[in-house]
């Protein structure tokens, strides 16, 4: 007879694994509904560039699965949910635009880029995720490369992606200041509960990560590559998660991983010891060589922060672009022959499981792949040598 202890740990791993495909069913729900607006969206604004076309003339616009994709991974002025009845359904964020003087209202104003938003005496309209300065016919002109021309006023709007970095630094906050101050109650009693799961991947971060890459100073670097760390790592899940207020690409933007990439910049250098900056400037190479190794060694300094802003930025956008692009299989078949788009279906929503489960295990290794390098940038800046003396 099976233990009860067993059979409950196999209840819960099924429990687990069905809410998961509901979590995947649900995402390619809303991605698809998603790609029938965009294709909308599409349409409407082509209609409203050639209004002068001859009257009866329409012909729906085919499905572009790159604008649909770019559409999902950039940044947004609303968080959609989903389309009812062919209407999109999103909560609206704050938009916070100065353009001589500050102007303020909620993001639902645009209605997803159709109308034209009058603040005192200013008039702006949201064209492909950016707000634009118009006059009262919101009309956006467009170069021979479909550039928009129209003035960008200073756009400080609480976007998706801002709110998503709000929301996740709260909740991080929350968890570890919690588990802190369980453990000011417990003293030294044995962890439990949520306390145990995050000790494990303190210990693991410090022990396995930090200590052997930093060296004997590593302690003083602990909280922020700490905090790095499980940024990283509760930002990736949260964007798995295709649920409001989860689900934003926040650790697949540029912008983000720069700062975390310039944090580790400034602290390197800024801790960096009189051996670190000789190994630069003046390296232990004949002098004739320092023209070009100087160089090279500042070039390196620059390019390892900018290496790890790109590594994380790419392969975290990269896994949301091939489940996209497992999702636009359907459309792409379905506008031939609905039973290959049927088809095509099972195929994306079995393959979307398969890189979603991956995605998971991807979170967490590019979450230690740049705590790790960030660790061994500030090891190699403050380590001592003694080369010198053991030749000796």
């Amino acid at each position: 007879m099976m233990p009860e202890n067993k059979g409950l740990s196999i209840f819960k791993r099924i429990q687990f694994l069905f809410l998961f495909i509901f979590f995947v069913l649900f995402s390619s729900q809303n991605a698809l509904a998603n790609a029938h607006e965009t294709s909308h969206d599409s349409a409407s604004v082509s209609n409203t560039e050639h209004h002068g076309a001859a009257a009866g003339h329409h012909e729906e616009e085919a499905f572009n699965p790159g604008k649909m994709i770019l559409d999902h991974v950039k940044d947004a002025h609303d968080w959609h949910i989903m389309d009812v009845n062919g209407h999109a359904v999103s909560v609206p964020l704050p938009v916070i635009i100065y353009d001589n003087g500050l102007h303020m209202f909620l993001s639902s104003k645009f209605e997803h880029g159709h109308a034209t938003v009058e603040s005192k005496g200013n008039f702006y309209k949201l064209h492909e995720g950016h707000i634009y300065k118009t006059e009262a016919d919101g009309q956006i002109h467009l170069d021979a490369k479909g550039v928009a021309s129209n003035v960008q006023p200073l756009d400080l709007s609480i976007t998706k992606n801002v709110f998503a970095l709000i929301f996740g630094a709260t909740l991080l906050a929350l968890l570890l200041i919690n588990v802190g101050n369980t453990y000011k109650k417990r003293g030294s009693g044995a962890p439990k509960g949520f306390q145990n799961l995050i000790e494990i991947g303190v210990l693991f971060v410090k022990d396995e990560v930090i200590k052997p890459s930093v060296g004997k100073h590593y302690a003083r670097f602990v909280p922020l590559l700490l905090t790095i760390f499980f940024f990283i790592f509760i930002n990736n899940l949260m964007g798995l998660i295709p649920i409001f207020p989860f689900g934003a690409n926040l650790t697949g933007n540029i912008a983000v991983t720069m700062v975390l990439a310039i944090v580790v910049f400034i602290v390197v250098n800024f801790s960096g010891n009189k051996h670190y900056w000789k190994h630069i400037f003046m390296p232990d190479v004949p002098v004739a060589l320092w023209i070009l190794l100087i160089p090279i060694e500042i070039l390196g300094v620059v390019l390892k922060p900018f290496v790890l802003m790109l590594r994380l930025f790419a392969n975290i956008t990269a896994g949301h672009i091939i489940i996209l692009g497992f999702f636009s299989l359907i459309f792409i078949f379905g506008q031939k022959n609905i039973v290959a788009g049927y088809g095509s279906a099972v195929f994306s929503v079995a393959f979307t499981l398969f890189m979603s489960v991956l995605e998971l295990l991807v979170a967490f290794l590019q979450a230690y792949v740049f705590t790790l390098l960030a660790s061994l940038y500030i090891g190699s800046a403050t380590e001592e040598h003694h080369h010198a003396e053991e030749h000796h």
